[in-house]
């Protein structure tokens, strides 16, 4: 009877674990400052403030890392609107101009700036690449994304923690818009 029962709760923590298995801690995402490979200028975590990022660990000569670049260029271009950003963090060792070749070569329309330890050490280490960490628009981290995944899949879960506009912004807005047109019609005459 209790190896039963012993079976049974290592099953169901087994099942939890890998329910669980990918889902980080709410832990904050820490604070850097990077060189961007584009034009050397320092980027800095503040910078994102109030976004939800997909924060990705890559290199260059990497298949899975290549192979997600179009989804990660077109995440960037549907939901950046929407207060999302991806990031890329490079751990090549040859430097930016590898890296901005890169990004010139494959049209790449999100920030990429070269990692160091540091940032590699404050997301936790990064033991394989691509590693990627979807960050709340508080700037949370609440999972993370060992190897190549599929676009539906990051699409989703972007999508499902992107805050909604609330009404009372809507509102400021529609009131700006109507005060704008009214401005306007009242010029005219």
């Amino acid at each position: 009877m209790n190896s039963i029962i012993v079976k049974k709760t290592l099953v169901v923590c087994t099942i939890l674990l890998l329910a669980l298995s990918g889902h980080a801690q709410a832990t904050p995402m820490p604070d850097f400052t990077l060189p961007s490979v584009v034009d050397g200028k320092d980027i800095s975590s503040d910078d994102f403030k109030g976004k939800v990022l997909l924060v990705t660990f890559f290199t260059t000569w990497c298949p899975p890392c290549r192979q997600e670049i179009p989804s990660l260029i077109r995440l960037q271009k549907d939901l950046s609107a929407k207060g999302f950003s991806v990031l890329g963090l490079s751990l090549d060792e040859g430097g930016a101009e590898v890296v901005n070749e890169l990004v010139e070569n494959d049209n790449i329309n999100y920030p990429v700036l070269m990692a160091d330890s540091d940032v590699v050490s404050g997301f936790g280490g990064v033991t394989g690449i691509p590693t990627s960490f979807l960050v709340t628009h508080e700037g949370k981290m609440i999972r993370t994304y060992a190897g190549y995944v599929p676009h539906e899949l990051l699409k989703q879960d972007i999508e499902e923690i992107i805050p909604p506009e609330t009404k009372e912004i809507k509102k400021v807005k529609e009131v700006k818009e109507v005060k704008k047109v009214t401005k306007i019609k009242g010029s005219v005459k």
